[in-house]
């Protein structure tokens, strides 16, 4: 796996992975950027969030479950002094669907984090990172 990061202007910078798409990375104005694309820190918000989404979805499609939409809620807190790693990371996964079962949507949530996503057990070295999930 491989991905580049080339200078745009200031803080802007674009990224690209070996999938072949394309991201904006830029800071805020205060510190010299413009805005114009996400934070560091954010990425690594949602590469967490989505590492994680795949995999319930992807357990919770096995498992049969009518799953009609899927919403993850990550929050992240961060050190108040440099360097302002994240001490904390909260994944709340919002599932709808029709007659989804308890039972696996805890199962599939346990499984992403103990066993399947490759991010968070990363990160779970350094960062306290929390699940729940609730069924609507």
């Amino acid at each position: 796996m491989r991905a580049t990061i080339d200078w745009q202007n200031n803080l802007h910078f674009s990224g690209a992975a070996d999938s072949g798409h394309r991201i904006d990375i830029d800071g805020p104005p205060a510190l010299g950027g413009e805005n114009r694309g996400l934070r560091p820190m954010e990425l690594i918000l949602l590469g967490v969030g989505g590492c994680s989404a795949m995999d319930v979805m992807h357990i919770l499609k096995k498992a049969r479950q009518d799953i009609t939409d899927c919403r993850i809620e990550v929050d992240g807190t961060r050190a108040d002094s440099d360097p302002k790693v994240f001490t904390d990371i909260h994944l709340e996964f919002i599932v709808s669907g029709n007659d989804l079962s308890d039972k696996h949507v805890a199962r599939a949530v346990k499984l992403s984090a103990e066993k399947y996503c490759s991010a968070s057990i990363m990160l779970a070295a350094s960062v306290n990172i929390t699940h729940g999930y609730q069924i609507r």
